[in-house]
């Protein structure tokens, strides 16, 4: 490394590194803005059933200046938050700090944490799944700590997934929703020492989950797909449930994020509060990993990135010099010829 700064000049060096940071702020630069009105945060205020609170809470839910917990780690237990202001930004990004964790050892706890954009919010009835409805509208996120399916073995638990629904189709909790999952990844986020993250993004019809579980601030990847049609006027919500198992389930807080992106006249011209949710699964998602509005906004550019797209560029630059003098070489030769 010190031989490769003394190579390239300072104000080389401060070029390559202003374009590079530019071009990230390009390909990354959706600008975001919190929107308090859908976020929940310490201490909680707007929370409460009257009818200027902003959040209401279901079943065994116990709002703490410290926490929302869902469920306390007893069995039978199911409880929600649900915010009360429909959400008509058309694209955003979800930031939940959420922690899980009890007194049952490996495979002895459940059920899990779900997060909910959908069209209706809790609704009270027999069918349930994570202190939810099972038939729902719009797009869930589960994080299923306990395996209901015993033949399902090649993944490991506790699993995230997530589903897009029109209401047609319930989760299929036996079989811990595989018929309907987009993608999903295996993440052992129980009984950590911290809490723990995952973020959910939607911007021009790519819906992108990424976790941190390792208290390091840095985003690694679950599910990225494009395809995806959500509406707006739909309200966040996150809930959870035990059963025979339990576990502690808490929320930390659920940050929203307005995302700045510009749209064609035709896009701006639909009624996207009458858009059907709806995923068109034409292409495997892992063929649209160059699409530039897959890329995660808090994707830390690390020292080795730097080091590498500089390397790539001096590269670049050499290329282009030795190409240079070949043709000025070869220009020479040929004047040459008429003298």
């Amino acid at each position: 490394m010190r031989g490769f700064g003394t190579f390239i000049s300072r104000p080389l060096l401060f070029l390559l590194l202003h374009f590079i940071l530019v071009k990230c702020d390009i390909t990354d630069g959706n600008v975001e803005h919190l929107k308090r009105e859908h976020s929940l945060m310490k201490p909680y205020q707007g929370v409460g059933s009257s009818p200027s609170s902003q959040w209401d809470f279901w079943g065994s839910t116990l709002v703490t200046s410290s926490y929302v917990r869902l469920t306390p780690d007893e069995r039978s237990k199911q409880g929600s938050i649900w915010n009360t202001v429909p959400v008509y930004l058309k694209d955003w990004e979800m930031h939940v700090q959420y922690k899980i964790h009890g007194s049952g050892k490996k495979n002895l706890h459940g059920d899990g944490i779900a997060i909910w954009y959908t069209k209706e919010r809790l609704n009270p009835v027999q069918s349930f799944v994570f202190g939810n409805q099972d038939h729902f509208v719009g797009l869930a996120l589960f994080v299923d700590t306990f395996r209901n399916d015993l033949h399902g073995m090649d993944r490991s638990f506790p699993y995230i997934s997530a589903m897009v629904s029109n209401g047609s189709l319930p989760y299929d909790h036996g079989n811990d929703g595989r018929t309907s999952e987009l993608g999903g990844c295996s993440s052992e986020i129980r009984n950590k020492d911290h809490d723990t993250y995952l973020a959910i993004r939607y911007s021009k019809g790519r819906l992108t989950v990424m976790i941190d579980i390792d208290d390091k601030n840095e985003w690694k990847e679950c599910i990225d797909i494009g395809g995806v049609r959500l509406p707006t006027g739909y309200y966040f919500g996150a809930s959870a449930a035990t059963g025979d198992l339990s576990d502690n389930h808490d929320i930390i807080s659920m940050k929203m994020y307005q995302l700045m992106v510009e749209h064609t006249p035709d896009e701006d011209s639909l009624d996207w509060t009458k858009i059907e949710p709806s995923v068109s699964l034409l292409k495997s998602p892992k063929d649209n990993i160059d699409d530039p509005t897959g890329n995660f906004r808090s994707t830390p550019l690390t020292g080795w990135k730097v080091f590498l797209l500089l390397l790539c560029a001096l590269l670049g630059i050499v290329v282009c010099g030795v190409v240079g003098a070949v043709v000025f070489q070869k220009r020479q030769e040929r004047n040459r010829r008429f003298y």
